[in-house]
């Protein structure tokens, strides 16, 4: 087994080994790492000596080291950092502490009291390298880069608890009391405090003179005072979604962190994780299976977080941008008319619905954030819902936005349930214990999540992303665990109404079928119909033959192709530089505009529902009033304006009036007024209550024939009431609404 167990890292013996003259040798090596520690110097600065030395006295045992700066000192030391990672890490950790001891107690090597303070006061220095190695994908690891430094991108989605790893433990034999020191090795597959795999099974320990030794079988106990233990985490990295070829499922990797890198993330966070490509052993393969089948994992030596603000195109992981890109994206938000082509480079293959395009790029863009001084905290997403007809193009725009968000995830609404989109509580395999893996809207935190099928969700299944829309959290209580977790996310969903198309005789209340309290979490309701209208039908229907033709657009008036569109790199990195750099505030002029028209919104909708007779399913309540504002701070963000100005709010108002108003006072123009059809349907009700005893049941037709041919009611009313007393169950249909059941009364 030696051979696949190599890469032990704690048993390097360093000083046993006689000092060849090779540079090879550990102690050499160790020597060119001290020089290194002591000397390496960037201009007149001693880089890591005096950033050693600033963090022993803070109590930190850790130095970051860069692995350029090593390559500049001293080449072959770098590849050998590279190459053989966890035999020249051990020995760096030395170096680092022993220039650290010399740094705190000069005098040390003179006494060997003070040597023994200074081992005390200063245990192992931990290194951390950060590189600049090239990404590899989970996918690309592979038997070529066993141990070796590998660095790889992707999202934490769970941590384990801490636990603490035996570094070096102090045995004592049961029967002769004789003690040994022994150091298990580091990684997964090493010892886990107060477990007995792995201690030796037969005492050792020289015979006493004149009497026989009679040590049983596993003698040792561990002395735990006496033992040395690190701090240990296990993480779980998946690698992003957008990176998971089709139809195949995301790859995970375990991660083992120990000492200072524990603790530092949450599942959920965005990282760059560089490590020793090493394995262990499992459990499961221990009992039986091949002993050379090994499983891997990944030891950490450096972790880096993305910034969440920022995850453009070019740079996925929140980088800098440079100021060539800076100076051009001042330019494009300077340039005339911006705002309608970034609106006309949403899916430029869509034809036409421009507003609802102009509203898919606020919600990319998304309002300010605001934290009162109470805590209370005001979300900056725009959510947007797309109801409407199939064949509308919906789906398509939202596969677009997924694309084009800096962090999106797209769900159906059938194959997703709600653990599935908040979070699901796992059980380590290893400690037993509970712990949280986030779901869609924990893994899309600072992103869009793109819901499609909105209205085929269960009601359950919906009711858990209420929360994460307005609070923009998910509280769990399950198993033990009560957390909140972090999902500030836009939502864009896209639904079919209840007939599966819009029917326009009926009220938007009989169309959508959701709650109140799920629709005022919207703050745009497109209703997208598919209208007959000979000239748009044939523009679309040429669109659409050019598109299958590949033949570049030759209508750019309406599309917008010929108009120089943005490509999707570069409006990816312009969001995320947006949403780094700009947060607009109300101006006094545009905050007086906002109140005053959202009271006469208020009294609009009072009047539509005075005329209707029925309160508008729709409502339009404060959040309206906030939504309006995020939309007119999100068009001010588009085009780099620290302040929103009045055209701003002009323009907010009429995409917020051809959408969530539209919808509200859509279907109550059917000619006749609301009173009169309420009138007729409550006669209609009289009359086949009368009619029907409970428990009888007739035919559609037959009620046809009666109600609408012999007493002249409108089929509308009769089959407005079918619908109403159904949804009160006191009818109920069958046969495919062929027969009529009187069951309640």
């Amino acid at each position: 087994m030696s051979g696949f167990d190599a890469n032990r890292v704690y048993s390097v013996s360093v000083h046993d080994l006689p000092a060849a003259a090779t540079p090879d040798s550990p102690s050499e090596t160790e020597k060119l790492l001290v020089d290194f520690i002591l000397q390496f110097r960037v201009g007149g600065e001693f880089i890591y000596r005096d950033k050693l030395r600033g963090n022993i006295l803070l109590k930190q045992h850790i130095l970051e080291v860069d692995l350029r700066h090593v390559s500049i000192y001293h080449d072959e030391l770098a590849h050998a950092i590279q190459d053989k990672p966890a035999d020249v890490l051990p020995l760096f950790e030395n170096a680092a502490t022993k220039v650290a001891r010399n740094i705190l107690y000069p005098l040390a090597a003179n006494s060997l009291d003070r040597t023994e303070a200074a081992a005390e006061a200063i245990p192992k220095v931990q290194i951390t390298v950060k590189s600049g190695l090239n990404l590899l994908q989970v996918r690309e690891l592979t038997a070529n880069t066993m141990n070796k430094l590998v660095r790889m991108p992707g999202i934490v989605i769970s941590a384990s608890v801490l636990t603490s790893r035996a570094t070096k433990l102090h045995l004592q034999c049961r029967a002769c009391r004789s003690t040994k020191i022994i150091y298990p090795q580091a990684g997964l597959g090493g010892l886990a405090s107060g477990s007995d795999r792995g201690l030796p099974r037969v005492c050792d320990a020289p015979e006493p003179e004149g009497q026989k030794k009679d040590c049983p079988l596993d003698p040792y106990l561990i002395i735990h005072s006496k033992s040395t233990f690190a701090d240990q985490q296990i993480l779980k990295l998946q690698e992003a979604p957008d990176m998971v070829p089709v139809g195949e499922l995301p790859r995970h990797m375990l991660l083992s962190a120990d000492r200072y890198l524990t603790g530092k993330v949450v599942p959920g966070s965005r990282v760059i994780a560089s490590g020793i490509f090493s394995q262990y052993q499992s459990a499961k393969n221990k009992s039986g299976g091949t002993a050379a089948l090994r499983q891997s994992y990944i030891r950490l030596i450096h972790l880096e977080l993305m910034s969440p603000a920022g995850a453009g195109g070019s740079n996925p992981f929140g980088a800098q941008f440079t100021p060539q890109q800076e100076e051009e994206f001042g330019e494009m938000s300077r340039s005339e008319g911006f705002y309608e082509r970034f609106a006309k480079s949403v899916a430029p293959s869509i034809y036409g619905s421009l507003d609802i395009k102009k509203a898919i790029a606020c919600l990319l863009f998304g309002g300010s954030k605001k934290v009162l001084p109470d805590g209370m905290r005001l979300r900056g997403d725009i959510n947007v819902l797309l109801l409407g007809d199939p064949g509308t193009a919906k789906s398509q725009l939202l596969k677009f936005v997924e694309k084009v968000a800096p962090i999106a995830v797209y769900t159906s609404g059938k194959g997703s349930s709600a653990a599935g989109l908040t979070a699901a509580v796992q059980r380590d395999p290893v400690s037993r214990e509970f712990y949280l893996e986030g779901g869609a809207m924990v893994l899309a935190d600072t992103g869009v999540v793109c819901i499609d099928e909105f209205d085929k969700m269960r009601d359950e299944d919906r009711v858990a992303i209420h929360e994460a829309m307005e609070q923009q959290t998910i509280s769990i209580a399950k198993a033990g665990i009560t957390t909140v977790l972090n999902s500030r996310t836009s939502v864009l969903a896209a639904a079919n109404p209840v007939f599966g198309r819009y029917d326009d005789a009926r009220s938007p209340g009989e169309n959508i079928d959701f709650q109140t309290t799920i629709l005022s979490r919207f703050d745009m309701i497109f209703i997208v119909r598919d209208e007959h209208n000979e000239s748009r039908d044939k523009m679309i229907a040429k669109h659409v033959m050019n598109i299958h033709m590949n033949r570049p657009n030759l209508n750019g008036d309406e599309n917008g192709n010929s108009v120089g569109e943005i490509d999707l790199d570069k409006m990816k990195s312009y969001i995320a530089y947006c949403k780094s750099k700009c947060a607009p505030r109300l101006s006094a002029e545009a905050q007086e505009m906002l109140s005053s028209h959202f009271v006469s919104l208020r009294k609009e909708v009072q009047k539509v529902e005075q005329d209707n007779d029925e309160r508008s399913s729709i409502p339009i309540t404060i959040r309206q009033l906030e939504a309006i504002i995020r939309i007119s701070e999100s068009l001010a963000k588009m085009t780099l304006t620290p302040v929103v100005q009045n055209h701003h709010v002009e323009e907010a108002i009429r995409l917020f009036k051809f959408s969530t108003m539209d919808a509200v006072s859509a279907g109550s123009a059917d000619g006749r007024s609301r009173g009169e059809l309420n009138e007729e349907m409550t006669r209609i009700e009289r009359e086949l209550r009368r009619r029907l005893p409970v428990g009888w049941s007739t035919s559609y037709q037959s009620l046809i024939r009666e109600f609408v041919t012999q007493q002249g009611y409108s089929s509308h009313a009769l089959e407005r009431t079918l619908f109403v007393l159904e949804k009160r169950e006191v009818i109920r249909f069958s046969g495919q609404k062929k027969i009529v059941h009187r069951v309640g009364v």
